[in-house]
């Protein structure tokens, strides 16, 4: 067993350095990160004379495991994992989280070697162990996404009719910044802040959609920018924007409904042999035994699990692919 666990160690390892290996950042990508690296500390130091409110940069809050995120810091995946942490609005960091999924990872191999010896199995376990946390994250920025796309249409009619009654853009961000209802008025908070720090609204809106990636935010931060360089009637672009929204949505309801049943066939299909073999073991005690007890039939129980996981995934595609 231990030979098993060190194999596994090694394995992960050697996965990490060829991640780390492929996706390194070019001689370019260094020099440029290095110029705005010195640009932000200037920037923060400017800004910590002026006082703690006027900062514009953010100083990442370190942990003791710092050391591990130095060594992942200017990687691509890296950057997106603290791109997939800050869209979550999660607490952790890039270094806890990547300690977390080693954890999970391997407590799942050990514990499920110790049931069954074959190795293909712990492996699995150990690879969706280890992924269970970043399954949170993308959980959390679903979640987050949608109840922003909820709140959408009627920030931006709020919006509308703020420019009719003759506030300006920013005027009526922060006319947004002021309404309860989150997460959308924490993100046109942060707008209408780094508005008033004297970033362009382009820049600020931009990084709102970093922030929220978002399809119908993306339909009104494109309007707004349109608008902004070609001239026109914001208000009037504002509402024939809500009105698309609104479309997308009852429209995005009725696909959903119509496809419900294609996603109650796929449970169906995936959990009715689970359900028939615990019923057929129930009424006739010890008639699937072979199938744990003999290697042979332990590996047709993994076979058949994949393509039940395969089949599901298939359906789960088929269905979401439809979009609006």
């Amino acid at each position: 067993m231990s030979i098993l666990f060190l194999g596994f160690v090694v394995i992960l390892l050697l996965t990490f350095g060829l991640i780390a290996l492929l996706t390194r950042p070019s001689h370019e990508e260094k020099a440029l990160d290095r110029r705005l690296s010195e640009v932000g500390r200037a920037d923060a130091s400017a800004g910590n004379r002026t006082g703690s409110s006027g900062q514009l940069v953010k100083s990442d809050a370190r942990d003791s495991t710092s050391w591990l995120g130095n060594a992942l810091e200017g990687y691509a995946f890296a950057q997106k994992c603290q791109l997939l942490i800050l869209q979550a609005r999660s607490s952790t960091t890039l270094e806890r989280l990547t300690l977390t999924s080693l954890g999970f990872g391997g407590g799942a191999f050990l514990l499920t070697y110790f049931f069954i010896s074959f190795l293909p199995v712990p492996l699995l376990a150990a690879l969706v162990a280890g992924a269970v946390p970043w399954f949170v994250l993308i959980y959390k920025r679903s979640q987050r996404v949608k109840a922003f796309n909820g709140q959408l249409a009627n920030s931006v009619d709020m919006m509308s009719n703020a420019l009719r009654a003759g506030h300006s853009v920013v005027g009526a961000l922060g006319i947004l910044a002021e309404q309860k209802t989150e997460p959308s008025a924490s993100e046109f908070r942060e707008v209408f802040r780094q508005q008033n720090f004297g970033l362009p609204l382009r820049e600020a809106l931009t990084q709102m959609l970093e922030r929220v990636p978002s399809g119908d935010l993306r339909v009104v931060v494109t309007a707004i920018l349109v608008q902004k360089e070609s001239g026109g009637n914001l208000g009037e672009i504002l509402d024939s924007t809500v009105f698309v929204i609104r479309e997308r949505v009852r429209i995005h309801g009725e696909i959903k409904t119509q496809t419900a049943q294609g996603r109650l066939t796929g449970w169906i299909l995936c959990l009715l042999p689970v359900f028939m073999m615990l019923v057929i073991n129930f009424i006739n005690p010890g008639y699937s035994k072979v199938l744990f007890e003999d290697p042979f039939g332990r590996k047709l129980l993994y076979i058949g699990a994949g393509l039940l996981t395969i089949g599901m995934l298939t359906i789960r595609h088929l269905i979401n692919k439809i979009e609006v």
